[in-house]
């Protein structure tokens, strides 16, 4: 009997897969043809299907029948996945502390944000201190 492969914890992507996502998330619903062609070097067609067929394993892509073809779209916005990503990243690197993540942010590229990037920045500081009284 065949093993189910387990679902893999939601941020453990490896690079091919992100950009695969990467790709679905630009063309919307994309068959496995539209994904190689929008990946630079691309392996083979059976690779990039087999990948794919883990994603939705994974619970990252949902597929569709389109006639004789599949076409693959993305379970989650791109937004809620770059959600998840964050908290991710900020509970291994920044003890799950959003200052510490935002100051290691501000250190590496203070001096290459504009002044809207800035303003930004600083209404979503006010609101947070709006929803905390």
């Amino acid at each position: 009997m065949a093993k189910k492969r387990q679902k893999a914890e939601p941020l453990k992507l490896g690079a091919r897969e992100r950009q695969i996502l990467d790709a679905v998330y630009h063309v919307g619903r994309a068959s496995v043809s539209d994904v190689r062609s929008l990946l630079k070097d691309p392996p083979s067609y059976s690779s990039v299907r087999t990948m794919m067929g883990i994603l939705e394993e994974k619970g990252f892509l949902r597929r569709h029948r389109d006639g004789i073809r599949h076409r693959y779209s993305a379970t989650k916005s791109r937004e809620s996945a770059g959600r998840s990503a964050i908290a991710h990243l900020m509970s291994t690197f920044f003890e799950g502390s959003a200052s510490k993540m935002f100051a290691a942010l501000l250190d590496e590229s203070a001096s290459q944000l504009t002044d809207d990037e800035l303003a930004q920045l600083q209404q979503a500081i006010d609101k947070a201190r709006e929803q905390e009284s």
